[in-house]
């Protein structure tokens, strides 16, 4: 077939024409409409007071959703964002799927910061902090440590119920401030008197186990915290020579060793050889003893039972190993009553040897033991009031008779006040003491004499220094029987006090003050009893502090709960109290004083267990 030249042209005109339709509407058959234009929606994005949120708008896509962020200003938070059926997660706002034209509104509120703490020690607050928006409210849980009540909790406006603080509503940063105050456990023991011990076997602990009622006996605490306990008077003055340990973390007490009967006379053995047999045989009244730096106990003197079952003073030296379980005789007389052997002031000898006494002392850093005065038998072999002071070499096993005088009943020299002299000295008889954290010696009343030679009640406080061998009259009165000065409870003062007294507890806490409970002495006004006031000393501002306890005579105890402490717990007006420290707590155990009545027929003894922090 011959295609013209007109033909072609009419063809390729027909070619242009399929593809322009081709090219707007598609060819080739099926003839499908053309796509539908997209659909969008604007989106917008508003603030109020407190923050942002940006982008401030957004073009959408149909059925697409889009985000948010959310900004709020320092001291503010999100309050709430809403619109374009969106949700917030975090700090992001996503709509939902978008339909229309729409608006994001995004509100803020001011949120304070509320900060938690405690003023001292004694527990915990938690949290220790919380965000809290205006207008409401957040609580936190106060927690006493054990022995410790909660004093106060105090700021942003709340109120304490029982352990839970809830503040005010928020209108301001603020802080809430708890405090604590250490108060007496009642832990064990009867809350009444005169109570005869329950042995069960010995060397098993049992929860029915119990020391009987008794005062003086000797103290100790283990390396591992536990409480022991040997001999002292009991009910009617018997004496006991039963060795006990309480475990303050089972709350048990174990009969160790020794007889579950009083009076018995000691079995000595061969001098420097332990033995299973040995034993001091019953002591009391205030043997002087310490520990070593093996954990062996060591005892000097007290009142009880020599070799021969005669009753007296002694001054025999034993010392006890816990891991054998067995007593060493190490020195002195296995007789009562023995008079002292001083050899030349300063120099330590063999023969040297303190007389049978009852008196206190404390420990050197070099582990040397020192005893000062108490009351026994002179270098003559006369009884009465001691002053001498003498230094016991760990090393060498040998005494020293330091300073102090060899006959008795010396008075007090007292120089003037905060002045150390030569010459100063307290006089016959004084009683507890403790070493400080720069090696002085401290010293506080007792029975003895005074400045006028006078025999009484002293409530003079010394300081003694071994490096230049001087006594320091620090505070209290130079005559005898001197009433206390209590003050405010609480409060330190220059003026302040404790009344004057004998056998009164005391021990020393970690920053170095001196505390003092009970004992028998005079109170605020003057009247002579047994106290139960509790007192601290602080050397650093040389003033006491009325603690807590009565200010006057013969107050009965509170007990409270039995292992509950509370502010109004007590201890009743006694002296003679056992006592340990173990670093966290001071325990208190037994005594002889008054009945829960407050009334003193027959000096009771008591088995109570007590304990306070040692702050």
């Amino acid at each position: 077939m011959v295609i013209t030249t007109i033909q072609r042209t009419r063809l390729l005109a027909a070619g242009v024409l399929c593809m322009t339709a081709v090219l707007a509407t598609g060819c080739g058959g099926g003839g499908g409409g053309g796509q539908p234009p997209v659909t969008t929606y604007a989106v917008t994005a508003t603030a109020g007071t407190g923050g942002t949120i940006s982008p401030t708008s957004a073009t959408v896509n149909a059925g697409t959703t889009t985000a948010f962020t959310v900004t709020p200003n320092s001291g503010y938070t999100i309050s709430g964002v809403t619109g374009c059926g969106g949700t917030l997660t975090g700090n992001t706002y996503t709509t939902g799927a978008t339909s229309a034209n729409c608006t994001v509104s995004a509100s803020f509120v001011a949120q304070y910061n509320v900060t938690a703490s405690t003023a001292g020690p004694g527990g915990a607050i938690s949290p220790s902090s919380a965000a809290v928006i205006a207008g409401a409210t957040t609580t936190f849980t106060v927690t006493p440590n054990s022995g410790y009540t909660i004093n106060s909790v105090t700021g942003c406006g709340g109120s304490l119920s029982g352990n839970t603080y809830t503040i005010a509503s928020a209108n301001a940063s603020c802080a809430v401030t708890a405090s604590f105050s250490a108060a007496f456990t009642w832990v064990t023991g009867s809350s009444t008197p005169d109570v005869m011990g329950v042995y069960g076997t010995q060397g098993v602990a049992d929860a029915g186990n119990a020391p009987g009622a008794r005062h003086g006996p000797i103290t100790w605490t283990d390396a591992s915290g536990n409480l022991w306990t040997y001999g002292g008077y009991g009910v009617g003055d018997p004496i006991f020579s039963d060795m006990w340990k309480y475990s303050p973390k089972t709350g048990l007490w174990t009969w160790v060793a020794g007889s579950n009967t009083p009076n018995n006379a000691a079995v000595y053995g061969t001098l420097g050889v332990a033995a299973a047999a040995n034993n001091p045989g019953s002591n009391a009244a205030s043997a002087y003893s310490w520990t070593d730096s093996n954990g062996n106990l060591w005892v000097f003197g007290g009142y009880g039972y020599d070799s021969t079952g005669t009753r007296g003073w002694l001054n025999a030296l034993w010392e006890y190993s816990p891991t054998t379980g067995m007593w060493t005789w190490q020195a002195g007389s296995t007789t009562v009553n023995a008079r002292g052997v001083y050899g030349t002031q300063g120099v330590a000898a063999a023969t040297n040897y303190p007389g049978a006494r009852a008196g206190g002392g404390f420990t050197d850093a070099d582990g040397n033991a020192w005893l000062y005065g108490g009351a026994g038998y002179d270098s003559n072999g006369t009884l009465g009031g001691l002053s001498d002071l003498w230094r016991y070499s760990a090393a060498s096993h040998q005494w020293t008779w330091i300073n102090g005088s060899n006959i008795v009943n010396q008075k007090g020299v007292y120089g003037t006040q905060g002045v150390a002299s030569a010459t100063n000295s307290p006089g016959a008889g004084p009683g507890p003491s403790w070493m400080d954290a720069n090696g002085n010696f401290w010293l506080f009343a007792g029975t003895g004499y005074d400045t006028n030679g006078n025999l009484g009640q002293l409530n003079a406080l010394w300081k003694y220094s071994p490096s230049t061998n001087q006594w320091t009259w620090v505070s209290g009165s130079n005559t005898v029987n001197a009433k206390g000065v209590y003050g405010t409870q609480g409060v330190a003062s220059d003026t302040n006090v404790p009344g004057a007294r004998h056998y009164t507890t005391t021990w020393t806490d970690s920053a170095g003050n001196f505390w003092l409970f009970g004992g028998t002495g005079f109170d605020s006004t003057g009247a002579y009893n047994e106290l139960n006031d509790l007192w601290k000393y602080s050397p650093s501002t040389n003033q006491w502090t009325w603690v807590a306890g009565s200010n006057t005579v013969n107050a009965p105890a509170n007990y409270g709960t039995r292992g509950v402490a509370a502010a109004a717990n007590v201890p009743g007006a006694r002296d003679d109290f056992s006592t340990w420290n173990d670093g966290t707590f001071v325990w208190l155990f037994g005594g002889e004083g008054l009945n829960a009545s407050g009334a003193d027929p027959n000096a009771p003894a008591w088995n109570d267990l007590w304990k306070y922090p040692v702050k």
